[in-house]
Parts: structure tokens; sequence; C-alpha cells
């Protein structure tokens, strides 16, 4: 009997998860009982487009009930397959576990080319999926909890909502079920930049360990710093604009669907937006000095820069192109963009790589913030912000009656103001991103024998799953 390969991706994280383990300290039977993936879902359902009649495979997998609910994206796209989105979720299991968020993790993909299809049709195939998984128990506030991934958005999670408060009508957390919604459909500030923005607070803390930075020769932090972006989505589209307008890094090469260009003067996001948007490719950019077609769009991985941001697929840097990687760091984005045989080239080139599961955990982040707005009903800022105002502006007034000094009005509103939904996101998550980067870099201190970030990370997702199923009692 021949023995099935094992999906790429899939074996890549093993990998990973092996050259983890065994710095784990954990028996072999509870890592084991991490790597496997709970429960498996398959669904084929019929819907009609137009006159036609289709079968939708689909799936949705629950890696780890460890903690619960389960929480992680659905994708849609054409090459789904069960081992992807069974790699998929059980880095979700791990990504959960390293910053701290309390899920256990869980992945779903539909394999369909949403750019193909209608809203209509798009919007049949996620009611009827989201159907699917009310029937079997796979959805639910404190059962397993969906969120967007590759291929959908706001609209397909307000669908999918929608759905299950159609079938569960008396649970009053219902807008717990899925993240990622709509903010006017119980949705939250800031979870559309959420991913962005945690990749832009993980590579900023990188860019501020001295002694790393002096080892791949770079001065600290990340104001001037060179970036290549691969991916202009929404994870791509907000870790450039943050890292522009907010960090001071300088955007020099971008890599989209039809092709790359390249500026090593720079190249400002917003304006290159504007023109894809209202041309709908990057390529008659008139700020690009290189431009590349799309059979040749892959090349933007071997630019000159500090800076490398996977932010589409897995599997973009293998051991085939990694040779030819030139930046210092790279800074995963994407899900899984790095194969573990092409790491191991980067690493011996001194490159650094900021695992995925840790960088682009942003998402999740926010998404769980979401979910504890939606079980707490009400919105975060609305018991304090006036009060917290007050306080603040009594303490402005003292400091002016006590010094006889007065600011301006623009000063005192600024020292005054109390934090509204996006402030609370946004501090939430730079909190989050900091504590798990430093966290990673305490086991790469404290084990000689863990060399770079993705092991550390592991080992640290490891042992906190590790010490959850011990104190359930697993293995009585």
């Amino acid at each position: 009997m021949v023995k099935q390969q094992m999906d790429p991706f899939y074996a890549s994280v093993k990998k990973y998860f092996d050259g983890a383990a065994k710095h784990s300290g954990l028996h072999d039977g509870l890592l084991a009982q991490i790597w496997h993936c709970n429960a498996i879902y398959k669904i084929y359902f019929p819907i009609t487009i137009g006159k036609d009649y289709k079968i939708i495979e689909a799936y949705r997998v629950q890696h780890s009930h460890h903690r619960t609910p389960s929480k992680g994206g659905i994708r849609f796209s054409n090459h789904v397959n069960q081992e992807e989105v069974m790699a998929l979720a059980t880095l979700m299991s791990f990504k959960c576990a390293v910053v701290d968020v309390p899920f256990g993790g869980a992945k779903g993909g539909i394999k369909i080319n949403p750019w193909e299809l209608s809203e209509e049709a798009k919007e049949k195939v996620t009611r009827r999926y989201t159907h699917e998984l009310i029937k079997r128990d796979f959805i639910g506030p404190a059962i397993d909890v969906p969120a967007p991934d590759y291929g959908t958005g706001p609209k397909e999670m307000a669908w999918i909502y929608d759905t299950y408060r159609t079938f569960k009508g008396d649970d009053i957390n219902a807008a717990g079920c899925v993240t990622g919604k709509p903010v006017s459909l119980y949705g939250i500030k800031g979870r559309t930049e959420a991913t962005g923005r945690g990749v832009f607070y993980g590579i900023r803390e990188l860019l501020e360990q001295e002694k790393d930075m002096q080892a791949i020769g770079l001065e600290p932090g990340l104001e001037g710093k060179s970036i290549v972006i691969q991916g202009l989505g929404n994870v791509g589209t907000h870790t450039a604009t943050i890292c522009q307008d907010e960090g001071g890094a300088k955007i020099i090469g971008i890599s989209e669907v039809e092709g790359a260009i390249y500026n090593p003067d720079g190249i400002d996001i917003h304006k290159l937006l504007k023109h894809r948007k209202e041309t709908g490719t990057i390529l008659t950019f008139s700020g690009a000095k290189k431009k590349f077609k799309k059979k040749d769009r892959r090349k933007v991985m071997e630019f000159e820069c500090d800076i490398l941001i996977p932010a589409a697929l897995e599997n973009q840097i293998t051991k085939d192109n990694a040779k030819n990687v030139k930046a210092k760091i790279i800074a995963e984005a994407a899900n899984g963009p790095v194969t573990a045989d092409a790491e191991k080239i980067l690493l011996k080139k001194g490159i650094i790589v900021l695992p995925d599961f840790y960088l682009n955990a942003g998402g999740v982040t926010v998404s769980y913030f979401e979910w504890l707005k939606n079980l707490q009903h009400v919105r975060f800022g609305r018991m304090d912000k006036r009060f917290n105002e007050r306080t603040y502006k009594g303490l402005v007034d003292l400091v002016e009656k006590n010094t006889g000094k007065t600011i301006t009005k623009k000063q005192k509103e600024f020292l005054t103001k109390g934090g509204d939904e996006i402030d609370l996101v946004r501090s939430g998550l730079e909190e989050t991103m900091i504590a798990s980067f430093h966290q990673i870099r305490a086991i790469q201190k404290r084990k000689r024998s863990v060399k770079d970030l993705r092991t550390a990370a592991f080992v640290s997702a490891i042992q906190k799953m590790g010490s959850d199923y011990m104190q359930m009692g697993i293995f009585p």
C-alpha cells in the first residue's frame, strides 16, 4: 500500500513542532495529544448558481480543546484541502497560546474562488456552510468562533452571525458566535487593522533589541528601515501604512497578483493604494523605478532590504529561493510563508525570522476583545471614559493652579482624553505583542540549545498547552 504524501504546508508545521518539542520537557504522550487535531469535519453540500448546480467542498477543523471555545478564521480559496486546514488550525492553537489568548485553535475552509462568484452566490455558500456547522455543533460562542481569513471579511461574518441567530434566536450571546463582524453589527473598532498593526508592534519590538540588531548590522529602531512587502491584502496594506506613518519606515518594494514594483528611494503607500483602486494595477504606478510582470512577481522576495514581509499565502520562500533572499529580517505576516527547509538556509545566513504564529496574532487578539465585548454586552470605554477625563482634567487644573502656569487648549485635550474603544483595543494589542515577544526571548536566552525565535515561540506555546492539559487531568 502506497503511503499518501503529507501536504507540504502541514509537513512544514510538523517539522517546526518536532524541532521545538524536544526542548519542551514534556512527555511524548502529551506532545502527541498537543499535536493531533481533535475534530475534523469535512462537508459536501449543494447550492444553485443561476441555472447551475454546484457541489461545494468545505472543512472545519478544531485542533485543540485544551481551552474553549476554539477559534480560527474561514478562508475561501480554490486551494483549500483538508491538510491545509489542519495545518492552519494547528498554528491557531499555538498562536493563541503564545499570546495568552484563552482559545483552542480551529480553522475553516471552503473550496471556491470568491473572486469568480457573485455576491448572491457567496452569500448562499456562506449561509449553507454556517447551517452545516450549526447542525453538528461546530459553531457557537462557547463552542467554536470563526473569523475572517483569506477571501473573507466583515460581510461574510455578518452572514454567519445572521444565520446563527436565525437558528439560535434564544442565545443571548449569539453575537459572540463569530468575530470580525462590521462595527455596526456588534463588531469592534480596530479589528480590520488588527493583524497588520500587530505585525507593526512585533517588528518594532524586535528592532528595539540593540544586541540583536548589532548582530545583523542594523541600528535599533524602525525609523528609516527599508521594507519590501509581498501581498497588498488586508494584512499587507495595514502593515505597510502603519510602518510608514507611525514607524517612519521606507517601503521600497511591493508585490501583488498582477506583478511587483520597486523604488529604492521609497514608495508612498497611500498614493500607491489610491492608484491601484483607480486603475486595478500597481504596474502603472509612476512612483516605481522597476516593474516586474506577473510571472516574475515573486522576485520581490530577492530585493535588497532591511525587512521582508511576506503577507500573502504559505510556502512562498522555499529551499529553492531562500538562498537568494537578501533581507536581514523576515517578518511573517502571512501563515506559513517560509518552509522548514528554507528557514534552515535563512538562519545559516544570519537572517532573523519573526514567526507567523506570533507575529500575525493581532487578528485573534482583537477577535478575543470582540468576543469579550459581545459577552459583556457593552462597548469598551463606555463605563469609564468620561470619569477618567474628569479625573485627568482635575489633575491638570490642580497643577496649573499650584504652578501658576497654563498650557494650551490642545495640550489640555491631549492630556485629559479618556480612552475610546479604538484606543483601548490598540493599547491591549500593543501590550500583548510586547509581552509575548519578551516571553519568547526569555526562552531563547534560558535554553541555549534554542537558537531561533520560531523554536522559542513553539516551546512557549507547547509548554503552556501542556500545562493546561495536565491541569485538566487528561491523562488519568
